[in-house]
């Protein structure tokens, strides 16, 4: 068995973070091969890869708001972002489904790059944006709003609070966003890339307060993007009687339901690690 098919079957037998680590990965090696520049050491990255602050430059090249988000400049820039999603998803998809990590991930990586665009048409500079971190801060603020006293075992420091961390990052965006924003000068190439960490955070609130009010962004995705196929069956159809058993499915599904709910509310009180055997193979169970 050679080595893409050694690739191809661990990309297939992962899960959705896997799999856009993979992306992640796949276009930063295309852009090594492509588009790095030896002399000036740096990437010249093609105009298709980039969001740029102009109006004119995204309204005619619309897939560069989800392009952008899969590259990366440099090997510290993409080593950071991807550890930083392996970190975020683990705790994410305690809450949340797959299907709701890929909808967060995308749609908070595409309304950064849209107010990223509107802020710096306004400051009137044209510079590009590119990077997975605003992204990853729209699942980990999606995450801490969900359940903000998960608790997380930091390697020397000990069991912190999951705001605490968010709290944090956040914090430091915020400190040289405003920094910068009030200097004489601005640089642009910094200001870029925090300002749109911010955004990906208020994408990831919105997102939560909307599922908290009965709205779930990921279920009109999948109706209007990823229609349910119907599968066609050469039998006739034939009436039964279920009442009785969707009443009981109706039953089973409640207690489920009652058990997910309490899970939740001990992870938000005292973390994963307090949970039973028993209840995070429900869980794993439960999210298959």
């Amino acid at each position: 068995m050679n080595i893409l098919q050694n690739v191809k079957n661990l990309y297939l037998n992962n899960d959705i973070v896997q799999k856009i680590i993979f992306w992640n990965i796949g276009v930063f090696i295309f852009s090594l091969l492509f588009c790095y520049n030896f002399k000036s050491a740096s990437f010249d990255f093609y105009s298709f890869m980039t969001v740029k602050s102009s109006f004119d430059f995204t309204l005619y090249n619309p897939w560069t708001l989800f392009i952008y988000m899969f590259v990366h400049n440099g090997f510290i820039h993409i080593l950071f972002n991807m550890l930083m999603l392996h970190f975020v998803s683990r705790f994410f998809l305690t809450f949340f489904t797959e299907k709701q990590f890929l909808v967060v991930y995308i749609s908070g990586g595409i309304f950064s790059g849209l107010l990223f665009v509107l802020f710096f048409h306004f400051l009137g500079s044209v510079v590009p944006l590119v990077g997975a971190s605003a992204a990853v801060m729209s699942l980990l603020v999606a995450a801490t709003i969900y359940a903000p006293n998960y608790l997380l075992r930091i390697p020397l420091i000990g069991t912190i609070k999951l705001w605490y961390i968010t709290a944090i990052f956040l914090g430091i965006d915020v400190i040289i966003v405003s920094k910068l924003f009030f200097e004489d000068v601005i640089d642009p190439s910094i200001l870029g890339g925090r300002f749109s960490h911010i955004a990906g955070a208020v994408f990831g609130f919105t997102y939560v307060k909307l599922l908290q009010n009965g709205f779930d962004l990921a279920k009109l995705f999948s109706k209007n993007i990823f229609p349910k196929k119907k599968k066609k069956t050469p039998f006739s159809k034939v009436h039964v009687n279920t009442t009785s058993s969707n009443l009981r499915k109706s039953q089973k599904t409640d207690i489920e339901q009652k058990q997910i709910d309490d899970i939740l509310d001990k992870i938000s009180k005292s973390g994963y690690d307090s949970l039973s055997k028993e209840e995070r193979e429900f869980l794993f169970r439960i999210g298959k």
